[in-house]
C-alpha cells in the first residue's frame, strides 16, 4: 500500500490523502485549507479530479468546510462515503445556506445534490472497496458524527485518525475502541493540529458545561456565539442553560440542526444530553427575515428569567440583540483565531458583534499531545504521518525520540512495504 500526502502536511485543514494498491486510489478527504485556498489552488490529482476515475473512492471523516468544501466538484463517477447523521446535518446546513444566495449560496446548493448520492456506513462495520477494507469507527470532534478509518490491503494496516479528541462528551470509550476495533497497526495518519502549542491545557466539554451553569446563573442575559453545527457545544448549552434556568432562545435553522441527531437510528439519541428536556428551548419564528419577539415576551419571560441566546453574525441577529432587554454579557465559545486580525481566518463582523468587552466559554475539537501519545503506545505503528498540522517539525521534536514519525510533505508517499520489521516494543 502507497500513502501520498496531497495536502496536508503543513497546513491546517484541506487534507487530501491518497492511499493506492494495485491500482486502486482511496482518497480521505477533500475540502480547503482552514486558512482560505491555497495561493497555487486545489492540487490536479489523478484519480480525483483528473485522468482515469473509474477505480477510485472517497471517504469523508466529517462535515467540517476543511474536510468536504470541494466535494461538489468532484465527478459522480467517483463513489463518496460519508456518515449518515453527518450528511443529515449537512443537507440541513446546506439548504439553510442556500437562502443566502450568491456563490456561497450556490456551492451549498450543489453540495446538498452531491451528499443525496452520497454512500453510508455502519460504525465499526467493515465494507469493501477495490482492494481495500474499510472500518468507519466514531470520534469525537467538534463535528458530530465524525469517522476514523482503519484501512487495510496487501497485508498492510492503517489507521486514519481524522479529527478526533478525548476530552469531549462521546470520548470515554476512546481506549476500548482502539483495543477491539483498531489494535497494531502499520501506519497512522493523524492529525496533529494542536502541535504547535503542546503544553495547552484541554478543558473537558463537560467541566466547560460546569462553568456556562455557573456562568448563566450568575449573568441572566447572555449572548452567545457558537457554531451552528458543533451539536455537543450546542446541546452542552441548552442543559446548562435550563438548569440555571435560563430559557435557551434558538432559531429555526439552530432547531433543526439539533433535531438532524434526535432520530431512533443515531446511537446517541439515548443519551439524555442528545433529548429536549423541559423546559425546551424557545424557538423564535422570523417574518420577512425579521426575529418576531413580542413585547410582552420581552418585558416578562425574558426579563424575569433571563436567557442564554445563541447569536450568528447578521444584520437580523444583531437588531434582536439590540431589543432584547437586561445588560448583555457576550460569550465566544469557538476557536479565538476567528477574532484575531493577524489570523487569515479573522472574522470582522465577529469581531465587531462581540466588541471588547466579552469572555471566552471553549474548549477545543481537537487532540492533546498527550492524547497522541497514548493512541501510539496502544497502535504500536512502524510509521507515525502527521497531517492537518502548521507544525511538523514540533511534532517530530516531540515524538522521533520514541516514534517512528515520517514528515512526508505535501506531493510526497511513503510505500508500507519499504518500512523495517515491526518491533515488539517502542
Amino acid at each position: 500500500m502507497k500513502i501520498t500526502i496531497h495536502r496536508g502536511s503543513c497546513q491546517i485543514g484541506g487534507c487530501i490523502t491518497e492511499y493506492e494498491h494495485n491500482g486502486f486510489r482511496l482518497f480521505v478527504d477533500y475540502g480547503d485549507p482552514l486558512t482560505g485556498p491555497m495561493p497555487c489552488g486545489t492540487p490536479v490529482i489523478e484519480g480525483l479530479n483528473h485522468g482515469d476515475l473509474s477505480r477510485s473512492a472517497l471517504l469523508i471523516t466529517h462535515y467540517h468546510a476543511d474536510h468536504i468544501s470541494r466535494v461538489h466538484e468532484l465527478d459522480d463517477s467517483i463513489p463518496i462515503y460519508m456518515g449518515k447523521v453527518a450528511i443529515d446535518i449537512m443537507t440541513v446546513q446546506a439548504e439553510h445556506m442556500v437562502h443566502a444566495g450568491g456563490s456561497e449560496g450556490e456551492r451549498h446548493r450543489l453540495l446538498a445534490e452531491k451528499l443525496k448520492k452520497a454512500n453510508t456506513f455502519i460504525p465499526a462495520r467493515t465494507f469493501k472497496l477495490g482492494p481495500f477494507k474499510i472500518k468507519p469507527v466514531n470520534v469525537d470532534h467538534s463535528a458530530f458524527d465524525a469517522y476514523a478509518f482503519l484501512i487495510k490491503a496487501g497485508g498492510q494496516s492503517v489507521f486514519h485518525t481524522g479529527d478526533f479528541r478525548t476530552h469531549g462528551f462521546r470520548s470515554g470509550r476512546f481506549d476500548e475502541m482502539i483495543e477491539k476495533h483498531i489494535g497494531h497497526v502499520d501506519c497512522v495518519v493523524c492529525e496533529a493540529t494542536h502541535a504547535s502549542t503542546p503544553g495547552e491545557a484541554h478543558q473537558t466539554e463537560r467541566e466547560l458545561q460546569q462553568e456556562c451553569e455557573e456562568t448563566f446563573r450568575q449573568n441572566p442575559y447572555c449572548i452567545i456565539y457558537t457554531g451552528t453545527t458543533n451539536i455537543d457545544r450546542l446541546f452542552g448549552l441548552y442543559h446548562a442553560a435550563r438548569r440555571a434556568g435560563r430559557v435557551f432562545l434558538i432559531d429555526k435553522h439552530q432547531e433543526a440542526v439539533m433535531q438532524a441527531i434526535m432520530q431512533p437510528e443515531c446511537i446517541w439519541t439515548k443519551s439524555n444530553l442528545f433529548q429536549f428536556k423541559w423546559p425546551k428551548p424557545l424557538v423564535l419564528r422570523s417574518k420577512r427575515g425579521d426575529f418576531m419577539v413580542s413585547k410582552e415576551l420581552r418585558a416578562t419571560t425574558l426579563t424575569e428569567r433571563g436567557y442564554v441566546f445563541i447569536a450568528r453574525v447578521n444584520p437580523r441577529f444583531n437588531e434582536l440583540i439590540r431589543l432584547l432587554p437586561g445588560e448583555k454579557k457576550r460569550y465566544l465559545s469557538m476557536w479565538e483565531g476567528y477574532i484575531d486580525p493577524a489570523n487569515p481566518s479573522y472574522n470582522p463582523g465577529m469581531a465587531k458583534a462581540l466588541g471588547e468587552d466579552f469572555a471566552l466559554l471553549h474548549t477545543s475539537g481537537h487532540c492533546s499531545m498527550e492524547a497522541l501519545e497514548n493512541l501510539f503506545t496502544m497502535t504500536t505503528p512502524r510509521a507515525i504521518i502527521p497531517i492537518h498540522t502548521d507544525a511538523p517539525a514540533e511534532f517530530e521534536a516531540r515524538f522521533a525520540p520514541r516514534w517512528p514519525v515520517m514528515l512526508v510533505g505535501d506531493g510526497g508517499s511513503l510505500d508500507l512495504s519499504t518500512l523495517p520489521p515491526p518491533i515488539s516494543e517502542p
